[in-house]
């Protein structure tokens, strides 16, 4: 196959920074996103009336529409490229916060708050796994590890978000304004940020005469998993991002409904536990550098653990609020290092990643309801006890992690 001159053109250094600045902004606007809906959901759930449960029903179609962005993604990047394919992507997480906005406080209509998620969940699925490609072909540009620091931007656009919902929630504003003016807000920084993205077809497209059969690509990704290696690389991905994902989905509530708070305080220590998930997130390459995947993990799942339980159990609200801390640097790591552990193997690093993520993302999937059905009949607190064991699953499982040429000189 001959490469065209767009495909063999070399980026200059300005051109590749640039790039990785654009990816930046997206994974930001991406934990924008996100923190603007988790941030005023106590007061969507009140709006609409509904219960623990219902709650779960609503986030399962976001986490629905996540797992088929996620499968989707890799086609639409092949067929359509990184820049739109970002940039719809955004668009349509924009589209789906209007309509969660609209739902909430112009029809009350729970209905249309689900399809507005279910679109808002697609949305960041599909980018979700565009701008960590995105991502990686920066990393190879630039002969240095940025993803960490990518997924602390993720953090950081939570922490942004969290804010400005706790300061809407202050100063009583509508639902509808608050999500209808950040949606925009997205949506316009995506488009501009996306120009800088360079057009390289050689870093994604495969032409159709060179994709293998359908029955070897399948029977590829099936076979990652006869190695019990990456089953436990998956406990360690499932624990993190239930853990994750719980907190995302719930602590709000759980601040508001557990420990009798406003909804503004709920918003503040969902702002609290993002804040610490971004130290961690830019903390862990060094630690990671000098000691090792498997001691890191192993001291986070501990550190998560232990604030998981301040927080479901202490009887004074402040030392929950140091549970939020210790719970969001617990679990910041788990996802990303996980993601990198998979990829050790560079002949089936794209499978296992794939393999891996997937199970990552159950975890998106089935805790929603999960933790809403168990909450309404335990209460909330009680339900992220569900949680707290996966935690300590993952720190089980966190050997798994260790780098692999470590592993084939201790015969793992």
């Amino acid at each position: 196959m001959t490469s065209s001159p767009l495909q063999s053109r070399t980026l200059s250094r300005r051109e590749i920074v640039a790039w990785r600045n654009a990816v930046f902004v997206m994974f930001a606007l991406s934990g924008l996103s996100i923190a603007t809906w988790v941030a005023r959901l106590p007061a969507i759930r009140d709006a609409l009336g509904l219960t623990t449960g219902n709650v779960g029903v609503l986030i399962f179609g976001m986490s629905a529409g996540s797992i088929i962005g996620l499968l989707l993604s890799a086609w639409i990047l092949g067929r359509i490229g990184p820049r739109r394919g970002m940039a719809a992507s955004i668009v349509l997480v924009a589209i789906g916060l209007i309509v969660v906005g609209l739902g909430a406080g112009v029809f009350v209509s729970a209905p249309v708050v689900f399809v507005g998620l279910a679109i808002f969940g697609y949305g960041n699925g599909s980018v979700d796994v565009m701008m960590n490609v995105e991502g990686a072909a920066v990393e190879k540009e630039l002969g240095k590890t940025v993803l960490p620091l990518m997924h602390a931007l993720f953090s950081a656009g939570t922490v942004l978000g969290a804010g400005i919902g706790a300061a809407a929630s202050a100063l009583k504003i509508s639902v509808t304004a608050h999500a209808v003016g950040m949606a925009v807000v997205i949506a316009v920084a995506a488009i501009i940020a996306v120009r800088f993205v360079p057009i390289r077809p050689d870093l994604h497209a495969i032409p159709d005469a060179e994709q293998p059969p359908l029955r070897e690509r399948l029977r590829e990704k099936v076979a990652v998993f006869a190695d019990p290696r990456l089953i436990f690389i998956g406990l360690i991905m499932l624990g993190m991002a239930f853990a994750e994902g719980s907190a995302n989905d719930w602590l709000p509530i759980a601040v508001v409904d557990g420990h009798d708070q406003s909804n503004t305080t709920g918003a503040i220590v969902f702002g609290v536990f993002v804040g610490a998930m971004t130290v961690g997130r830019v903390a862990g390459g060094p630690l990671i550098d000098r000691f090792d995947r498997v001691s890191v993990l192993r001291i986070s799942a501990a550190t998560g653990i232990v604030g998981l339980a301040l927080f479901i159990f202490s009887p004074i609200f402040p030392l929950a609020i140091v549970g939020a801390v210790l719970w969001g640097l617990g679990c910041s790591l788990g996802f990303p290092v996980g993601m990198s552990a998979a990829a050790d193997d560079p002949r089936h690093a794209a499978a296992r990643v794939s393999a891996v993520a997937m199970i990552g993302y159950c975890a998106f999937l089935v805790g929603p309801p999960l933790i809403g059905i168990v909450g309404d009949h335990v209460g909330i607190l009680n339900a992220l006890l569900i949680v707290f064991v996966l935690m300590i699953v993952a720190g089980l499982s966190s050997g798994a992690a260790r780098e692999r040429s470590e592993a084939a000189r201790s015969g793992g």
